[in-house]
């Protein structure tokens, strides 16, 4: 059986070590390198080559990721299409845009295996998508290790967390910090009670912390008119990357096992395509 493997859109920590885990568990699988866009141009190497088990701890993607916008364009799905048929399956890593991309290609006669790999944690129909955790724990790590400084001055402090459209991140980081206020959509962006906790906050001789979700407004700009709004020194902090490079948890680090592990039986088990997904604690096989 032919299998070849690919990773798509953001990377997510433990992504190495599902790699790591797929390449113990069947020999001789492929993989493309660079994602969608390595599948257009056949840019394809043993999995074996990239030596997945020395960085299997490591975050990042050993065999390279892309965003790939052109994989939407048919002359380009075609060429990608060609080089999948080659393959008796394809296992796709990513988030919901991939997932999108391994739906297409189903349709049009590749049998795929998807698995839920983004720390936005927002692929339809799973509780949980690898990396996550891990993500958490960065953006929790930054914060204790900022706001003993803004402490010593009486200032507040905005955390950037990514997550898209997807406020998962900045509720798990809001409520596991204990944050003063949580900007997780649109409708939290209100200045007058933000500016409330924060003079609250100051009359009791400490410091303030904001967690806001990216893609909701300008961090500088929310900075400078709560500073106005407030009279209080508004500091900000974008997590940025370190949420998608940071050290894979043991959580993760177990989940991704286990992920390869269902990814392997059902490459076994029958000829269908499937979406790997967690639900209730349980990691299961969905038909695409």
């Amino acid at each position: 059986m032919k299998i070849l493997v690919l990773v798509s859109g953001g990377d997510a920590p433990a992504i190495n070590a599902f790699l790591s885990q797929l390449n113990k568990k069947i020999k001789n699988v492929d993989a493309v390198e660079g994602g969608y866009k390595g599948l257009i141009n056949g840019n394809i190497k043993p999995l074996e080559s990239f030596n997945p088990q020395k960085y299997q701890n490591q975050s990042g993607a050993v065999i390279k990721s892309s965003r790939c916008p052109e994989f939407k364009e048919d002359k380009n799905f075609n060429k990608a299409l060609k080089v999948a048929k080659n393959y008796d399956c394809l296992v796709i890593l990513g988030g919901n845009g991939s997932y999108k991309g391994a739906e297409r290609l189903f349709e049009n006669g590749v049998r795929t295996i998807f698995v839920p790999t983004t720390i936005d944690n927002d692929v339809d129909g799973s509780d949980y998508s690898l990396g996550f955790h891990s993500a958490v724990k960065a953006c929790c790590f930054c914060i204790e290790n900022i706001m003993p400084s803004m402490e010593a001055f009486n200032r507040c402090c905005v955390f950037e967390v990514m997550g898209r459209k997807c406020d998962a991140i900045a509720k798990a980081v809001a409520t596991i910090t204990q944050a003063d206020y949580i900007v997780a959509n649109q409708n939290d962006v209100d200045y007058n009670k933000i500016s409330k906790v924060i003079k609250s906050r100051l009359k009791e001789n400490h410091s303030s912390f904001i967690i806001l979700r990216e893609n909701i407004i300008d961090v500088n700009e929310f900075c400078a008119k709560l500073q106005e709004k407030s009279g209080v020194i508004v500091k900000n902090n974008i997590i940025g990357h370190i949420q998608r490079g940071f050290k894979p948890t043991g959580v993760d680090l177990k989940f991704a096992k286990k992920f390869a592990n269902v990814a392997v039986k059902a490459i076994k088990k029958t000829h269908n395509s499937y979406a790997i997904k967690m639900n209730d604690g349980k990691i299961n096989v969905h038909l695409i």
